[in-house]
């Protein structure tokens, strides 16, 4: 994985992307060991860790279908020498989706009746989903994010961005920008919350962040 400096204005901001996936690797690695700690019987506790496992989930399925609707025809079209490799993102988004909807049933299941045996078939079937979902983003970032730098312009690239946060909930877009906003430096931090407008900005800086380090606090507790 490797960081790409800042974009001039005229180029897309690829270095978001990057901060995005650090965000799956965390959060995704952490989660067996979150699930496989829940005490049987526990559901205010397995209920909390699921809810943020369903949070993850979603927050991934706004990330692939802005990919689905904005990029993969993109890149077909502009991108020909590459298109192979396009199809190849498109089956893995498939292949990930697939163990996503695995997931979540099981993940309902266990939050309603948590016991060691369910809690231990989840955090496997969670940790199937990040076997393919990091294969994936490392992919992607190796191979497509180049791509992104001369076939797709500012305003495209912006598009992405725009569908993830029309599709989240008010719930969901303090606790989703504060897991990403956590997870950037001091400079990437600005750039993003830069795309914002004035008020949403300001909303994400206090009373956001104080939402999400409650959330996560709780989430984290041993």
């Amino acid at each position: 994985m490797t960081a790409i400096s800042p974009a001039s204005p005229s180029l897309p901001d690829i270095n978001e992307m990057f901060v995005i996936h650090r965000v799956f690797r965390r959060e995704f690695t952490a989660l067996p060991k979150l699930i496989r700690a829940v005490a049987e019987g526990d559901t205010t506790r397995a209920r909390l860790v699921a809810e943020h496992l369903t949070l993850l989930l979603d927050g991934l399925h706004m990330h692939h279908t802005g990919e689905d609707a904005v990029l993969w025809p993109l890149l077909q079209v502009r991108a020909a020498p590459s298109t192979a490799l396009v199809e190849t993102m498109q089956h893995q988004h498939g292949i990930v989706e697939s163990r996503t909807e695995g997931v979540r049933a099981q993940n309902a299941a266990w939050a309603q009746a948590p016991t060691p045996i369910g809690g231990e078939q989840l955090a496997r079937t969670v940790e199937g989903l990040a076997a393919a979902l990091f294969e994936h983003l490392e992919l992607e970032e190796r191979e497509i994010l180049p791509l992104v730098s001369c076939h797709i312009t500012v305003e495209e690239w912006q598009s992405l961005g725009d569908h993830g946060r029309d599709a989240m909930s008010p719930r969901q877009l303090p606790l989703m920008s504060g897991a990403i906003l956590e997870e950037a430096d001091d400079d990437e931090r600005a750039r993003m919350l830069g795309q914002f407008p004035i008020p949403v900005r300001l909303f994400l800086r206090t009373v956001g962040a104080r939402l999400y380090r409650r959330y996560i606090t709780r989430v984290r507790a041993a």
